[in-house]
């Protein structure tokens, strides 16, 4: 499992690869459902396959960095959950834009994808496979499964806070394909093995299956700050919660930001977490040792190899003039960087006193005349492979990082309180304006930045997310709330125009894969595909 001596040893569990899983997309290779019974007669496999599913955010397959794939179709560089999911709500924004020529990648940030664009194919493929292996575990961990095996009371005990995990996990997954798609093929435990054809869920059974099951495993999850590192505990539940709750009004019609507010109540009032004295080090090798981090996606630069998560994040910034050792890097990869109109949020842009500016200018332009070129725009030194004293991460090679992806934070939660009880979710402002200014003052060093009641509003919320968690994958659930990620808001490139256009209001969701509806006819494709 993972710790904080030893992250990961996820890839050493690949003998999970003869489980069962559902054939619940194409690209999934089942194995005979026979097996399980062998591979669980070791009690320490539900151990391991617990380990499985939390590295299907992480790696790619069986074996890293390549070799044996957990889906057919990209490279595992391109083909890893993290990566894909960083893709589809980054690229597609005003924060990032890729030089490479690599397929479709490059509509990502046009926004004029297809439903044949083999990257949203991809990320589709990978939540449900993700899906499936959380399906297979519950399925494998019933009382009467457990009593067949003699499982005895300490193992049984154990696993019941791993199966919490596994519906945790599962429920992240699903309220991804809610944000991207709203109608999803549904699958859980209660479906049996084998290949069949998927129904579609709507976007308000997915989201009521997601609250429900994040209500049911909350007494089972370990209390708040108390699991081992990178497990889920009760605080991600109450964070993954209150995000579907903000997002309510977008995903099914109906606000629920007084139940947003509430659940990150919790998380605040737990008092586990506090914020990192020093923005950096939260995107650092060693960010397992901040107490901010809630739930991160765990890599470790000898347990974790694979070419997309964090390898990806910490190269592909990299480029021009910028020194790769400096990032703790044998090389960067010269593709991402980011337009003039996120320099613009920043107060004296490149020159801003606030410090959550991490701009690369020299030898870069601010303005993007040619994309592919990677001296266009502003690079963002954010995520790097050394520690706060400036060493290299594990990996002799500079390959692999030791960063961990922080996928919720305690700044999320002061920056959601303060959007709720703008939005009408009860609360205090004078709470709020106290939260943000506690971001602002790490942000400036002192109370410079401060605000007052009458500066928070919700544009001011929407750029104060956008500086704080810029490249954390929220950005395109943010402007898609805030009615600005298509027929409003315009960027650099955006519609394929350089200075940017107003696109479709059809492509705050992406389409489902021609490929699926084409196997499945249960699935409808979106409106606008």
């Amino acid at each position: 499992m993972l710790n904080k001596i030893r992250k990961t040893a996820l890839l050493a569990f690949g003998l999970l690869a003869i489980v069962s899983c559902t054939k619940e997309i194409d690209d999934l290779k089942p194995i005979n459902q026979a097996t399980a019974d062998n591979v669980f007669e070791d009690p320490a496999a539900y151990r391991s396959f617990l380990a499985k599913i939390y590295a299907g955010l992480a790696v790619s397959g069986q074996q890293g960095p390549a070799g044996n794939p957990d889906l057919a179709g990209l490279d595992e560089g391109f083909s890893n959950y993290m990566r894909l999911y960083w893709y589809m709500t980054e690229l597609t924004t005003d924060e990032a834009i890729i030089g490479w020529n690599d397929g479709t990648i490059k509509d990502l940030h046009y926004q004029n994808w297809t439903a044949g664009n083999e990257f949203i194919t991809t990320m589709y493929s990978r939540v449900a496979y993700q899906i499936a292996l959380c399906n297979e575990f519950i399925r494998q961990t019933t009382e009467d499964k457990l009593d067949s095996r003699g499982v005895d009371a300490t193992l049984k005990a154990q696993i019941k806070t791993y199966r919490a995990e596994a519906r945790f996990l599962r429920a992240l997954s699903y309220s991804h394909a809610l944000d991207m798609w709203r109608n999803f093929p549904f699958v859980t435990d209660a479906d049996e093995v084998g290949a069949f054809l998927p129904r579609q869920g709507s976007a308000q059974e997915i989201f009521d299956y997601i609250e429900s099951e994040l209500i049911a495993i909350n007494t089972d999850l370990v209390d708040a700050g108390q699991n081992e590192y990178a497990r889920a505990d009760k605080a991600a539940a109450w964070m993954l919660l209150s995000k579907l709750y903000l997002n309510a009004q977008v995903y099914v019609g109906t606000e629920r930001y007084s139940d947003a507010r509430i659940e990150i109540e919790k998380v605040i009032g737990s008092n586990q977490y506090s914020l990192e004295p020093n923005y950096e080090h939260l995107f650092l090798a060693d960010n397992d040792q901040s107490n901010e981090i809630i739930f991160p996606i765990a890599f470790d630069g000898l347990f974790t190899q694979a070419y997309g998560g964090m390898t990806f994040m910490v190269h592909a910034p990299v480029g021009g003039s910028m020194s790769a050792a400096a990032f703790g890097i044998n090389s960067g990869w010269a593709g991402v960087r980011t337009t003039s109109a996120f320099v613009e949020k920043f107060p004296g842009m490149e020159n801003s006193a606030d410090g959550r500016e991490l701009f690369y200018t020299a030898g870069q332009s601010l303005e993007i005349n040619n994309v592919s070129a990677f001296n266009n725009g502003y690079a963002i030194a954010k995520y790097r492979n050394v520690d706060r004293n400036g060493n290299a991460g594990s990996d002799p090679s500079g390959n692999f990082p030791d960063t961990d992806f922080p996928m919720f934070r305690l700044a999320d939660a002061y920056l959601i309180y303060a959007e709720t009880t703008l939005r009408g979710g009860g609360g205090s402002v004078a709470t709020a304006v106290g939260y943000i200014n506690m971001l602002r003052e790490r942000a400036y060093g002192d109370t410079s930045g401060n605000i007052t009641t009458t500066d928070l509003t919700l544009p001011f919320i929407l750029d104060e997310r956008a500086k704080e968690l810029h490249w954390e994958c929220h950005r395109r659930t943010d402007l898609v709330r805030f009615n600005q990620f298509t027929e409003n808001g315009v960027w650099p490139w955006k519609g394929n125009v350089a200075g940017g256009t107003t696109t479709s209001s059809f492509r705050n969701i992406f389409p489902l894969p021609t490929s699926d509806l084409s196997a499945n006819p249960n699935l409808q494709q979106n409106t606008g595909y």
